[in-house]
This record gives structure tokens, C-alpha cells and sequence, in this order.
């Protein structure tokens, strides 16, 4: 059991030092290595029980799901993110410091959506903002 432990700890800093200090979370394959791992080093004489094993092989099953629900979510956003934004070009737009101006192009990045305007300024879309057509 002590080399489990060992094991164990050693596939944890793995783990850390892997995901760059984001956070200390496992993933895909940190899993798989640690269960490698305890594969590996389990007392031959008494072996882990199966159905703590199906466990989980079950479990890892659901958070594999789960990591590829979370990805196709992330991409429906963004591809609802550049439909909405297509539609918001040639609108006005008056941001929460009172920037206004028409919408010339739409930019989709990491912190959100920022329309660019004819005159040149960009004003962050977020709540707050008023979007409308233009008056004549």
C-alpha cells in the first residue's frame, strides 16, 4: 500500500505541474495514468474489488462526456456569438460611457464581443448597451 501512496503523489504533482498552475485539477490523461498506476501496484494476493473498479471506469466514462459536452457547448456559443453579430452591422449602438456611433464590424474574442464603429472607436457589447436602427 505504501508504494500506491507514492504513486498516488507522484502523478499528482505530475498532474500540477502539466496544467501550468491553471488549477489543480486532473485531466484525461492524468486519470488514466494514475489508474495505470494502481493497476500496476495492487497486492496481487488481493486484488482491488471489480466492481469498485467498474466504478470507476464508469465514473471516468462520465467525465469524459462531460469534457465533450462542455467542448460542443463552446462551440455552439461561438457559433451563436458570429450569427448575432452579423446581424448587429449597420445598427447603432451607445455603449455604458455614452460612446455611440454605427456598428461597422463586430469582433468575437476571449473577453466577448466588442463592436467596431464607423468612426473608428470600439465600444464593448455587454449589459447596458443599447442597440437600435438608425435614425434617418
Amino acid at each position: 500500500m505504501t508504494t500506491v501512496s507514492g504513486t498516488d503523489t507522484n502523478t499528482s504533482n505530475t498532474a500540477g505541474s502539466s496544467s501550468s498552475g491553471a488549477s489543480p485539477t486532473l485531466n484525461y490523461n492524468d486519470f488514466l495514468q494514475l489508474m495505470v498506476a494502481q493497476l500496476q501496484n495492487q497486492d496481487p494476493l488481493n486484488p482491488t474489488d471489480s466492481s469498485q473498479f467498474m466504478s470507476q471506469i464508469a465514473e471516468f466514462s462520465n467525465v469524459e462526456q462531460a469534457i465533450n459536452t462542455n467542448s460542443k457547448l463552446s462551440q455552439l456559443l461561438v457559433n451563436s456569438n458570429i450569427s448575432q453579430a452579423s446581424t448587429m452591422i449597420g445598427l447603432t449602438i451607445k455603449g455604458t460611457d455614452g460612446t455611440q456611433g454605427i456598428i461597422q464590424s463586430v469582433r468575437i474574442d476571449s473577453s466577448g464581443s466588442t463592436a467596431v464603429l464607423t468612426n473608428g472607436k470600439q465600444v464593448p457589447i455587454e449589459a447596458g448597451v443599447t442597440i437600435g436602427y438608425p435614425s434617418s
